[in-house]
């Protein structure tokens, strides 16, 4: 987990106008998503993890223990349920509403932080370097 526990800065992203659209994201939304560029500090407090996203858009703060369900709004405001989970070296974070299911796969490759967003088939990948 300490590998993840840092300030990064978004450098890329690959078919996230495709994947917010997959989720039913209005077009309005998905414009200002698309030219974001989010920060993501990633810390532990405790035996809970904490996931804060800034960005010029909205701010969103997440905290849980591993493997405990909690609710989420997300920034585009769906209501889920969502759990965090490491996953050999992977950072995983489901998100559950309406019979429906996303998935964001987190890991550290070459000092960098890859973030795998799939849902239903469409699949999104954003970059992260340390801030």
């Amino acid at each position: 987990m300490d590998a993840f526990c840092a300030t990064w800065k978004m450098i890329d992203s690959q078919n996230f106008d495709e994947y917010m659209k997959a989720l039913g994201v209005p077009f309005a939304t998905r414009q200002v998503g698309n030219v974001t560029k989010p920060t993501i500090i990633i810390s532990q407090d405790g035996d809970k993890v904490v996931v804060k996203t800034q960005s010029t858009f909205k701010n969103t703060e997440i905290s849980s223990k591993l493997g405990e369900e909690f609710d989420e709004t997300t920034a585009d405001d769906r209501k889920v349920k969502s759990v965090l989970t490491l996953d050999g070296d992977k950072l995983v974070h489901v998100q559950k509403w309406d019979g429906k299911e996303t998935k964001f796969v987190r890991e550290i490759k070459d000092g960098k932080m890859i973030m795998h967003l799939s849902f239903e088939g469409v699949e999104a990948v954003r970059t992260y370097e340390k801030a």
